[in-house]
């Protein structure tokens, strides 16, 4: 009786897997790339222990099911890191969604057997008028969606609405348990506050909504190495990017972001001095990576080994690449690997 009640949770897994397959594949036809070939921003890998593969999702516009175009996710799968098979179809917004614009910077997480799609939604809407030489004031958050299985698809809580606040410009959310509880952490985008920040909120046990308001952990001025950028008014503003954490072998807790330094775009580490989300949050003086590439996060392949993946260059003419590094995890910090 006990080996019934352990096989049927598999083979609804596995039906939830294909249905998700099925899903994605009947709207692209899928390839073999190669990781040097695959342009990308903001990459994100999951390493999935039931299929024992690596998926790599990225934003693109897709079809929605009326044969519209859409903004949506799309994941690539992998045995190797280096070839990848896709483009499988994963998420497709919502055409009575909050926004239906871009999607920036999906990550998923797995989470109490579901899996969170984590994406920064934008819109061409300006709700505030535009500083001069600054980006347009446009609707911009993140917004969190569920499916059973990492290939999607992945649909949206009751509300269609951000998890992030109405009146913010904020992107790059991600998820952190502690203690039981879950959070989300996002960045306060620079173009409506000049020196971007760090934020924190706590999330409902089923991650549909957030409880009660945002925490500021830090602004991304207190990096001695963010220079920041100065604009023809003389205004200096600084970026916060890409956040996300991890705790070492010694129990620190690091959080991983990306700012630039001298113009160039980097990732630097933050630590908290009490081992807890809430901080305080101090500034390790020396980067992880600083040759124009950024906005990294963290993952561990099949045989224990710590990886970091970014997009490098940083520019917007489609050169940017997926680069994956292994990383050492000192105690103290994170160093990558010679």
């Amino acid at each position: 009786m006990q080996k019934k009640r352990q096989f049927i949770p598999l083979v609804i897994f596995m039906v939830s897997y294909l249905l998700g397959g099925l899903y994605a594949s009947a709207q692209e036809q899928v390839s073999k790339i190669h990781i040097k070939d695959l342009s990308i921003r903001d990459p994100y890998i999951l390493a999935d222990q039931q299929s024992q593969s690596y998926i790599l999702y990225k934003s693109a516009p897709v079809k929605n099911k009326q044969g519209a175009d859409a903004s949506g996710v799309v994941a690539y799968r992998s045995t190797d890191l280096e070839y990848w098979e896709g483009p499988y179809v994963v998420y497709t917004t919502p055409p009575d969604n909050w926004i239906k614009g871009a999607v920036w910077a999906p990550e998923v997480h797995s989470y109490q057997g579901k899996y969170y799609l984590f994406a920064t939604l934008n819109s061409d809407i300006e709700w505030k008028l535009q500083r001069e030489g600054f980006p347009k004031y446009t609707f911009r958050g993140t917004q969190l969606f569920y499916a059973d299985n990492p290939m999607g698809p992945f649909l949206p809580f009751e509300e269609k609405l951000p998890h992030t606040p109405m009146d913010r410009m904020a992107l790059d959310g991600t998820l952190w348990v502690e203690n039981g509880i879950p959070y989300l952490i996002y960045c306060h985008e620079w173009v409506q506050i000049e020196d971007g920040t760090l934020e924190l909120v706590q999330l409902e046990r089923d991650l549909s909504k957030t409880v009660g308001p945002s925490l500021t952990l830090f602004h991304a001025s207190s990096a001695p190495w963010s220079t920041g950028s100065r604009h023809a008014d003389g205004t200096l503003t600084y970026v916060t990017d890409g956040c996300f954490l991890y705790r070492t072998r010694t129990g620190k807790l690091l959080m991983i972001w990306s700012s630039f330094k001298a113009g160039s775009y980097a990732i630097g580490i933050a630590e908290s001095t009490t081992g807890k989300l809430t901080g305080p949050w101090i500034q390790q003086e020396k980067l992880l990576f600083d040759q124009n590439g950024g906005h990294g996060m963290l993952f561990k392949t099949f045989d224990g080994r710590l990886m970091l993946t970014f997009h490098s260059p940083n520019s917007p003419s489609g050169e940017e690449r997926a680069k994956i590094y292994e990383v050492i995890d000192t105690g103290n910090t994170l160093v990558l690997k010679d």
